[in-house]
């Protein structure tokens, strides 16, 4: 089968090449993230394999079916880029639930401990020899509350993690994950109590219309002076112009970011030799208390090859046995305890 390959990147194809050879399926890489002006790329192709930040909107998905192309195959467990409810009985659409948790998890430690330690400025202090101490003041995550959003696969290795820490964890999840609870140590509290208490506060939620905007104005106001804003899931999880006047307010004390809302044209891509057109992001990565990252928190060499084994078995498992447990369905909107593993 012959699939082709959008917003491919250098450090994607070796795994594909590597998994697509041993399955028989052969890949072609486009550069090119896939839209309305690209989508003709696809034409003599079985499939396509998208990423987060390809358009998979009505045009796209009739323009797909037009040339006869029967899969979408996400290499990513969020599908909010494709349009479900116009997939439904058009094109089947395929996905990755789960690459490796630890991956974010660790990622979005890593971007805590480097705000609330300073290490990002010392590092750069020291390459020029500069060893003073003045304004790297931290705290410590010992006994701090962290309120984690989301407790799925990323959300239970991140909580496994801030225990380590000797951190209090309170949760929230519409769907509570059964055993999680943990005396004091981990409790399971309203979305209130979650931002009135929380000391950090880690997103680890799909983004639905429930919680587009999950972290604005009004959620801010409920939260401690000084909170930590930590996401590592979708960027339109937080009203990054709420986010900017939290922390000019001095209500944020900080903010770590691996995504953000407007990301599609400028991450994954070098933009250094460019004009920063977006304001807001600009004026957000200017700040001395953000760090911002480029989406890379899946980013290692187990995710990587998780990400291309399971892309490959799905569109093995659909084009030689139409059988994929990892199709999403527009009744189910992809809820991983759904049975029902064709949409039509």
């Amino acid at each position: 089968m012959k699939i082709a390959f959008f917003d491919a990147k250098p450090y994607d194809r070796p795994s594909f090449d590597a998994y697509g050879a041993e399955h028989g399926v052969s890949f072609k890489y486009f550069e090119t993230k896939l839209n309305e002006d690209t989508v003709d790329l696809a034409k003599g192709f079985d499939g396509v394999c998208v990423f987060v930040n390809d358009t998979v909107n009505a045009p796209v998905i009739d323009r797909l079916c037009g040339l006869g192309i029967r899969v979408v195959a996400l290499r990513c467990a969020g599908f909010n880029n494709v349009d479900m409810k116009h997939a439904f009985g058009k094109i089947h659409v395929l996905r990755v639930p789960a690459y490796s948790p630890y991956a974010v998890a660790e990622h979005t430690m890593a971007l805590l401990l480097t705000s609330i330690r300073r290490t990002h400025k010392a590092y750069i202090r020291s390459k020029d020899f500069n060893f003073s101490l003045s304004g790297l003041t931290g705290f410590d995550l010992h006994g701090k509350t962290v309120g984690v959003i989301g407790t799925g696969r990323i959300g239970r290795v991140f909580i496994d993690i801030c225990k380590g820490f000797g951190m209090k964890i309170l949760a929230f999840d519409k769907y509570p994950a059964p055993g999680l609870e943990e005396g004091e140590k981990v409790r399971y509290v309203s979305l209130d109590e979650l931002f009135a208490q929380s000391d950090v506060i880690s997103l680890h939620c799909p983004l639905t219309e429930d919680t587009h905007h999950l972290i604005n104005g009004q959620t801010l106001d409920k939260c401690k002076k000084g909170v930590v804003i930590l996401n590592t899931s979708r960027g339109a999880l937080v009203d990054a112009e709420a986010l900017l006047a939290g922390i000019k307010s001095r209500k944020v004390g900080a903010a770590c970011l691996d995504v953000y809302e407007e990301e599609s044209d400028l991450f994954f891509e070098d933009n250094s030799g460019h004009i920063m057109e977006d304001d807001l992001l600009a004026r957000l990565i200017s700040m001395p208390n953000v760090i911002v990252t480029s989406h890379q928190a899946f980013l290692t060499e187990e995710a990587l090859e998780n990400i291309a084994e399971t892309t490959v078995k799905n569109l093995v498992g659909f084009f030689r046995t139409s059988q994929c447990p990892n199709e999403l369905c527009y009744r189910c909107s992809g809820a991983e305890d759904c049975k029902n593993s064709k949409c039509f």
